[in-house]
């Protein structure tokens, strides 16, 4: 049975990931440090390929005995967000980035790494021209600048290795998080009915978490032609901008009013839309649309009404 290691494995993605790999065959092992509380794994803690190991990734006592057992490696855990990592960057780096060039010394060639990235490395984007995995890289957070600079050490490091620099995720998730753009404006709409927009125009690309965790099984399934290079991941008709994202989401929510601001600044600069034309030439179709997302956020919004779930 082929074994895969998960670290961040109770988080927003890896909590999503994990059950879809066991449903596969695969035997699981997840490591997290549950620094929200979360139990988002308890519903395949029955399983007899599941295992899972309470720790930090940054230990390599803790790491090292996990990755000599591992066939294929998905490091998932990290500190995600702009406002996360600024607030504690030292903790930030040493687990966005170091971890994982730690990790590397550990490694045989042969065992895959499949490495979670994010296409806000592209940071401000030419208007009207799409991002691909030749355009040069620009972030604008310590975050993207992590990722980026841990893409490219692992590319350029290990023979085994692809990473997927995923879109903005977004829907309902067992260890949830209301700070996604698309879940906290579909948030915002259903409980306060209001928003108002700065920068409106600002766009980016959206993906499903489902479709996230699919991108890995397509990876594992498609290693041995998609190994040594980086891939957008993302929906292909939602490269769309804060003030589109509002129109979507009063299509479902009529009540919803949103009002665009003529001053203030947005925060989050990143504005750019971005190709996934590289990876959709290897078969990968996504399966949930924006609409979709939309939906079942509403609907699961019936069962959340707290700040906890957030990573800000």
């Amino acid at each position: 049975m082929t074994r895969v290691l998960v670290t961040g494995g109770a988080g927003y993605l890896g909590s999503t990931l994990v059950p879809a790999l066991l449903d596969r065959g695969f035997a699981v092992t997840a490591v997290d440090n549950f620094m929200y509380g979360q139990d988002s794994l308890s519903a395949v803690c029955y399983h007899s390929a599941f295992s899972l190991v309470r720790g930090d990734v940054r230990s390599m006592d803790t790491m090292r005995p996990l990755l000599k057992q591992a066939d294929i490696i998905i490091p998932l855990a990290a500190l995600v967000g702009a406002p996360l990592c600024d607030r504690d960057p030292l903790a930030a780096t040493s687990t966005n980035l170091e971890a994982i060039v730690d990790m590397l010394d550990h490694l045989s060639r042969d065992q895959q790494v499949l490495l979670p990235v994010t296409n806000s490395g592209y940071g401000v984007g030419e208007p009207g021209t799409f991002c691909t995995e030749e355009t040069p890289i620009r972030p604008v957070s310590l975050y993207g600048r992590d990722k980026v600079e841990v893409e490219r050490i692992l590319l350029d490091r290990h023979p085994s290795a692809l990473s997927f620099r995923f879109a903005t995720v977004f829907g309902m998730s067992p260890r949830m998080r209301l700070d996604l753009l698309v879940n906290d404006f579909t948030y915002r709409a259903t409980f306060d009915r209001f928003i108002v927009l700065f920068e409106s125009h600002f766009k980016r690309n959206f993906l499903h978490v489902r479709d996230a965790a699919r991108a890995f099984l397509h990876g594992i399934d498609h290693f041995d032609t998609m190994k040594g290079g980086p891939y957008n991941v993302g929906l292909s008709d939602a490269n769309i901008s804060k003030l589109e994202l509002c129109q979507r989401i009063q299509q479902h929510l009529p009540s919803f009013v949103f009002v665009e601001s003529a001053i203030g600044r947005d925060p989050d600069q990143r504005d750019y839309i971005v190709s996934n034309e590289k990876v959709e030439r290897t078969g990968y179709r996504t399966a949930f649309s924006l609409d979709d997302g939309i939906r079942e956020l509403i609907k699961g919004f019936a069962m959340i009404r707290n700040a906890k779930y957030s990573n800000v």
